[in-house]
């Protein structure tokens, strides 16, 4: 995994140079004031342990102490503390695998599992951010309204009273956030004074001996049978249990994310993170356990409140209990009375319902102030750093608005006002347990994807990770998603299943659109790994014939000049079996300058296949004729097992009009296929195949070194005109539907079953799935049903469902074979006509030509050309494809004349042909093994 490498902004502002533009008269130094950064006590520390001392620790964790007992609250707190530890462990080390921008989670997880991860999680984590801000407003606006409760204020109802005072106080905060991140930090240095004081404040009243107002509220200070009373839980109404107590814990333990969320604005974010993070999981902790031990030591679970609930009677009888017959509770033992509130359940006090523990109740007041203000201010100022991430790398529609950035820090105020609005929507709901719940799942799931982040990346074992911090494990990375997953669905089962159901939805919408970015995420190395532990894992493995696949080698040049040859051989070969698209250049250039144009048209044309939806390679390659270069594509393409067993050629459609050398080169490279051991396929269009894109491909260039700038000059034309012949996608008709047409096989000749499975293989795609496969084969009319059974029952063996079976019983007469004359005139040697010049002389000089010895000698086989030529153009004017038993070459034919044959099957036709052979290795089976 490797994150974006960023230049490292300046940290003093009043060390830059001054800034002036280069296009006007100086007018004296222009000086920018550098944007605000922090280090790791204020910009990660404070920041994280303001958002971890939230709502949840004043106003909820003596509730969760009195249901779950201290025992099991420690365990709570140990465990929230597991789970933040191991993710901040996780954070850390992908924190300094590379510069972290702005962006926090979000960033991490898509630059290390890529975009379809890392969307799903951007949209959720900032959503989780908002709902945590919503969560600390509402639990400042309660004890706002108690406040005002105290002094018989009221503005409508409570819960009305809790909407008015959170709308007004988050919009209090966005003001704060609008003003910039200078102010937010002093703002945050003030709340994180007064909570230091708050606590402060607590422990002290905790040794200070209680008031008759403060006993009858439940506090008789510390009590070892208050203490024993308390170890155990007392688990309150239906819903009540370990796991509804952790998720209403859990909230508090989310601000671990704090400093990273503000990455962008710190100075040294790879040092500043990992210290910053653990250093306020160890305090945080530390204080969690610390509070909940002490509240449950000094305070019974149920107090009404009343200073009339007293004891009356001497202190010896209080003691012996001789007057407490019938009193319920602790605090009976201390004198108190409070057994009408216990079993009415109507209590106010106690450390069950609320309890304030403080030697200055005020500043027990200002502590839960500063703790829900300071969680609520750190959130609003998180969710839309990480939103306006997401919208720049524009990976949902419709985002891109929430991503400019104002001022010197690139402030996000639309994203800002969005969490606004979110957060005002769920204030609304005025419920506490109800938010945590919700915030609990998201923060969890995005706990598990980077601790998942992490495990990724280590276990590929890509040479980009490597983190500066190294006191993590792939396996503790592991344990810390699992664990987060589990939690999940323990806590709140349907919003778990709710969670993973948008980002599936998300995850889905993602990975369908593909976006264009590379962010060499831990997924390709993944992908990379099992590539090649599986293609290593093939090369052990024997070839069987039941797994023969047509794994093709298709020299289509540049593939955006041959479109129909690409669309053919991808109609059989996608999600099937290999496709490489060769590319043989033969251009006289120097290495360095070829290499050039190599790797600048490869870019080109693979997104040329990319957009096209191709699944195939291009390997182009440097070659002085198409013979040579075939032939060492043939030797080197492909890897271990994956690798070609048939060669795809386009049909020369010029070779009456190209040069011997050239016809040559493409017999010889038939030759040299079935020398291979390769199957063979040619496909002819009859319209042609190529699309016409001037390029620097396939021609043959002299040069010497005085015209060498201008052939870099023309090169970088040619690249101009082949990179808008990349954007150009031209329709062929292998990609209309084809409806019932059919697809016509003349099998004339035993090839191992090849010319059978391809159109077998086109009838599994959806635009061939209705088209019927017609096999012609060559018999005699007292045969002819005879043969057609066994055909059809050779064809049910191999499982091919082929049941139109036609027996050819007249490809014996006689041809009009004055066609076929007239097309190999120009190439027939009449050594008569020219005197004092022997036969052998002029077969020595023109190789390629056709005596009459020769032509007297295939005349048989050239007729049968002609009559299956015409035979094929009798029945199949009207089919979608025509496939033909190609014509083995023979090393005494000469070229014209099987360029002839070749010509002749396929000419006159409306429709593409295919001459098609296998190699006679059985390619179909009807045995199980």
């Amino acid at each position: 995994m490797g994150m974006e490498e960023t230049n490292a902004t300046s940290e003093s502002g009043a060390n830059s140079p001054p800034v002036t533009d280069g296009n006007q008269e100086s007018q004296g130094p222009v000086t920018q004031k550098a944007p605000v950064r922090f280090g790791w006590v204020v910009g990660v520390m404070v920041r994280c342990m303001l958002n971890i001392w939230g709502v949840i620790l004043f106003l909820r964790l003596s509730k969760i102490t009195s249901e779950a007992g201290i025992l099991l609250m420690w365990l709570i707190i140990l465990m929230s503390t597991v789970v933040t530890s191991v993710t901040a462990l996780s954070v850390s080390a992908i924190a300094t695998n590379g510069r972290v921008v702005s962006g926090g989670a979000y960033f991490m997880i898509s630059r290390s599992l890529g975009p379809e991860i890392g969307g799903p999680i951007g949209v959720v984590f900032s959503f989780a951010n908002a709902l945590a801000c919503a969560l600390n407003t509402v639990g400042f606006a309660e004890e706002v309204q108690a406040l005002l409760k105290d002094f018989d204020v009221v503005m409508v109802d409570e819960v009305n009273d809790i909407r008015i005072i959170g709308v007004i106080t988050v919009t209090l905060l966005l003001l704060i956030s609008l003003a910039g991140m200078e102010w937010e930090s002093k703002a945050q240095i003030l709340f994180f004074i007064v909570l230091l004081v708050s606590f402060t404040n607590y422990f002290v009243g905790t040794f200070l001996p209680p008031t008759q107002e403060k006993q009858a509220q439940g506090i008789f200070g510390y009590r070892s049978e208050i203490f024993i009373e308390n170890l155990m839980p007392d688990w309150r109404g239906p819903n009540s249990n370990f796991f509804q107590m952790f998720a209403i814990f859990f909230p508090s333990a989310t601000g671990i994310l704090s400093g990273v969320n503000i990455c962008g604005d710190l100075k040294d974010p790879t040092s500043a993170i990992p210290k910053g993070t653990l250093m306020a999981i160890f305090f945080t902790t530390l204080s969690y356990l610390a509070i909940s031990v002490t509240v449950a030591s000094c305070a019974v679970r149920d107090a009404s409140g009343n200073i009339t609930d007293i004891l009356t009677g001497n202190i010896t009888d209080i003691l012996t209990g001789n007057i407490t017959d019938g009193c319920v509770g602790l605090g009976c033992k201390y004198g108190w009375n409070f057994t009408q509130c216990i079993e009415t359940q109507s209590c106010k006090y106690g450390l069950a319902n609320s309890l304030k523990i403080s030697g200055f109740y005020y500043l027990i007041t200002a502590g839960v102030f500063a703790a829900s203000l300071s969680s609520a201010l750190g959130f609003l100022v998180s969710a839309p750093k990480v939103f306006q991430c997401l919208c720049k790398d524009n990976l949902y529609p419709y985002i891109g608005f929430f991503a400019k950035g104002y001022g010197k820090n690139n402030e996000p105020l639309r994203a800002y006002l969005l969490c606004f609005v979110i957060a005002v929507a769920f204030i609304l709901i005025a419920e506490l347990n109800t938010i945590a719940a919700l915030i609990s799942n998201f923060f969890l799931c995005s706990y598990g994807l980077i601790n998942f982040s992490c495990f990724h990346a280590s276990i590929t074992n890509s040479p980009g990770w490597r983190p500066a911090f190294h006191y993590y494990s792939k396996w503790t990375a592991l344990f810390g998603a699992v664990v987060s997953v589990v939690l999940m669905l323990l806590f709140t089962w349907w919003a778990a299943l709710t969670t993973f159901g948008i980002i599936v939805f998300l995850f889905g919408y993602v990975n369908y659109n593909k976006p264009k970015v590379n962010w060499g995420s831990s997924v390709q190395a993944g992908t990379y790994n099992m590539a090649l532990s599986y293609s290593v894992s093939l090369s052990g493995v024997e070839d069987h014939v039941k797994n023969f696949r047509p794994q093709c080698l298709v020299l289509t040049g540049p593939p955006n000049q041959r479109p129909a040859l690409v669309d053919f051989v991808g109609s059989f070969t996608k999600h099937i079996s290999l496709m490489i698209c060769g590319d043989i250049i033969m251009v006289s250039l120097p290495l360095s300058i070829i290499i050039i144009i190599i790797s600048d048209a490869t870019e080109c044309l693979v997104k040329w296949m990319n957009k096209r939806k191709v699944r195939s390679f291009y390997s182009p390659f440097s070659s002085d004729n198409l013979r040579v270069g075939a032939r060492y594509l043939m030797q080197a393409s492909g890897l271990g097992k994956l690798k070609p067993n048939t060669l795809v050629l386009g049909f020369k459609a010029n070779w009456r009009e190209s040069s011997p050398e050239s016809i040559n080169d493409y017999i010889n490279t038939i030759y040299d296929t079935f020398d291979s051991n390769y199957c063979l396929c040619i496909l002819r269009m009859m319209d042609g195949q190529d699309s016409f894109t001037w390029t620097i491909h396939h021609r043959r260039v002299q040069i010497d070194i005085l015209l060498l700038l201008f052939l870099l000059l023309l090169t970088l034309k040619a690249d101009d005109i082949s990179d808008k012949g990349c954007s150009d996608q031209i329709t062929t008709v292998f990609q209309n539907d084809q409806g019932k047409k059919t697809i016509d096989v003349y099998w004339v000749a035993d090839d191992g079953g090849l010319t059978l499975l391809v159109p077998y293989l086109l009838t599994r795609r959806k635009r061939w799935r209705r088209s019927k496969v017609r096999v012609f084969i060559v018999g005699d009319e007292q045969n002819m049903e005879e043969g057609r059974n066994e055909m059809l029952a050779l064809l049910k063996r191999f499982r091919l469902d082929f049941n139109d079976v036609i027996v050819m019983t007249d490809s014996e007469r006689r041809p009009q074979a004055k066609k076929f004359m007239d097309s190999v005139a120009p190439f027939r040697l009449h050594h008569e006509q020219q005197e004092g010049v022997s036969l052998e002389e002029l077969k020595q000089s023109s190789p390629w030509k056709i005596s009459d010895k020769e032509f007297e000698a295939f005349k048989l086989k050239s007729e049968r050309k002609v009559r299956l030529n015409e035979i094929i153009r009798r029945n199949s004017q009207h089919a979608a494809l025509v496939l033909v038993s190609l014509p083995v070459p023979q090393s005494v034919c000469p070229s014209a004349l099987y360029m002839a044959w070749l010509d002749t099957l396929t000419c006159s036709l409306h429709c593409p042909a295919v001459l098609i052979r296998g190699n006679q290795q059985n390619v179909l089976t009807f045995y199980c093994q």
